[in-house]
């Protein structure tokens, strides 16, 4: 007798850790830089140039990059940028962890505050958050076949297991060229830049992935003219291509995260030699995880009406796809300029980034509340104080359906924003903006598995002693397969001795010869 057993390869997270650090770090303006008076605009990244794993350890250590828009004393040159580095080094301690392993490393800025010292000198004091988790990839099995005993019977079970066919990191190069219309001077020097990434689709292919988005382009920059004054310029670039992806198919259902590693933006001279092109390289980093749906008939019960057979049991966890969704949210709101703020003449770039405050598990589905952080740059009418900015928090909160999640669930929601406008409305900007949703859950599903079969030879005596036909009178909660298990026979064999074309009934009467005891008189 031989078991075919099938296997369904799955991904587990080992264990995980989090840890929070503070940086700090007191920023002397250059010699070669104005006094400044004021920290207009700021944005920060961590960059980790190592994670090492160790035994039950993790050591990460990179650099928290912050860029700083000034506001400098004197008219002549009243806004530049300054960029500082915070270093650090931090170990994780993260249990079962071994050199080799698939250790997945995330990290996030959760607070940073930049303060004037004097006008020589920059505070900034940030707290980052790093999250290190350990994955493996594991096999669960279950019968469902058995060979090389023709007159085995068997009961089967459908179950829809979700498999792991691919699971891996990859990146996706972007390089595209802006050009200045015929209506913008010369670029001087780059005094602030913002890229977004916005709008991203991942699908399966055969053998690809095929990726498109738009990476949302803003550039404040000081003219190459007289009077060095202060232009910008805002481009929506579409990107799409393709990534190898070896063993994935169109019908598989992707669980895919993609975020905007890297970017520089650089000044580059025209076919004339004057200084009109932006030239933008991004890199793009995909956490990739693509499942394949499968529908298996596994072993559920197994007999023989010439052996004793003994299904050994055992408890095998797998998962199923419960949903994948994608949704829509509309944000709508204004943010007041406070009284001591500059007045606003003109915006000129608006940018968003989503806080995410709770997830929760309801009956409905899956719930999530947050905010978008809003920043607008805006350009005032105070030529000491030419640009200014206006923040604020847009609360919102969202409802994905899924049908039947449970407290065992797993799920991953990825939000993004994919469009975000401000105009002026008086004292205050109005915001508008489209939030957009892609969850992955799964059932964590929890099965009796057949795992071996114990064989051994009838009891004959113990057969004899039974009567070779018996009138059985079916029972509310019986099933052929009950039925001919008991007297070791088959449900074909009941169905042919009794003309039966319908389902049995409870009352039924039916007419049972012992298949076993016509196999061993043979």
């Amino acid at each position: 007798m031989e078991i075919v057993k099938k296997k369904i390869r799955m991904s587990r997270q080992r264990s995980q850790a989090m840890n929070q650090i503070t940086l700090e770090e007191d920023l002397n303006v250059p010699d070669s830089k104005a006094d400044v008076t004021g920290i207009i605009q700021h944005r920060a990244k961590v960059r980790v140039e190592e994670s090492k794993i160790m035994e039950n350890q993790i050591l990460v250590s990179g650099n928290l990059e912050v860029w700083m828009l000034c506001l400098a004393e004197g008219e002549q040159h009243p806004v530049y940028r300054l960029q500082a580095k915070l270093p650090f080094s931090e170990k994780l301690n993260l249990e079962g962890a071994k050199p080799g392993d698939n250790v997945s490393l995330k990290w996030k800025t959760e607070d940073i505050r930049i303060s004037l010292i004097n006008s020589r000198k920059i505070s900034i004091q940030a707290l980052v958050t790093f999250e290190a988790s350990v994955e493996e990839l594991y096999d669960t099995q279950a019968a469902v076949e058995v060979k090389e005993m023709p007159d085995v019977s068997v009961r089967k079970k459908k179950i829809e297991p979700l498999s792991m066919a691919v699971q891996k990191k990859d990146i996706f190069r972007i390089k595209e060229e802006i050009s200045l219309s015929s209506n913008k001077p010369n670029i001087g020097e780059i005094l602030w830049d913002s890229v977004q990434l916005r709008s991203w689709d991942v699908r399966p292919g055969d053998g690809v992935l095929d990726i498109r988005g738009e990476l949302f382009v803003f550039v404040l920059y000081a003219a190459d003219d007289e009077n060095g004054s202060r232009q910008w310029i805002e481009s929506a670039l579409p990107f799409q291509g393709e990534i190898d992806c070896t063993g994935c198919r169109p019908e598989m259902v992707p669980d895919i995260e993609v975020t905007l590693a890297e970017r520089t933006l650089e000044v580059r001279p025209d076919y004339d030699g004057e200084e009109r092109i932006l030239q933008l390289d991004a890199v793009l980093e995909l956490d990739i995880r693509i499942y394949e749906e499968d529908t298996v008939q596994i072993l559920e019960d197994v007999y023989a009406p010439s052996k004793e057979l003994t299904p050994v049991f055992g408890e095998e966890s797998y998962e199923s796809l419960l949903i994948r969704n994608y949704a829509k949210s509309r944000i709508s709101d204004r943010i007041r300029i406070s009284e001591n703020s500059p007045r606003l003449l003109q915006i000129c770039h608006c940018r968003g980034e989503v806080k995410v405050d709770e997830i929760a598990k309801t009956e409905q589905g899956i719930k999530m509340e947050g905010a978008i952080e809003i920043s607008v740059l805006y350009i005032t009418a105070d030529d000491e104080h030419p640009f200014a900015l206006v923040t604020g928090m847009i609360p919102f909160s969202h409802l994905m359906e899924a049908e039947g999640i449970t407290s065992e669930c797993r799920f991953h929601l990825h939000p993004q924003i994919e469009q975000l406008s401000a105009s002026m409305s008086g004292e205050e900007v109005e915001i508008k903006g489209t939030l957009s949703l892609n969850l992955f859950a799964v059932r964590i599903m929890h099965q009796n598995c057949i795992l071996d079969i114990e064989e051994k030879e009838l009891d004959l005596k113990k057969l004899q002693e039974r009567p070779g036909i018996v009138c059985y009178v079916v029972q509310p909660e019986d099933t052929l397969w009950d039925i001919a298990k008991k007297y070791y026979t088959t449900s074909e064999h009941i169905r042919n001795m009794n003309h039966l074309t319908e389902e049995i009934r409870a009352g039924q009467k039916l007419l049972i010869v012992k298949s076993a005891v016509l196999h061993t008189a043979s």
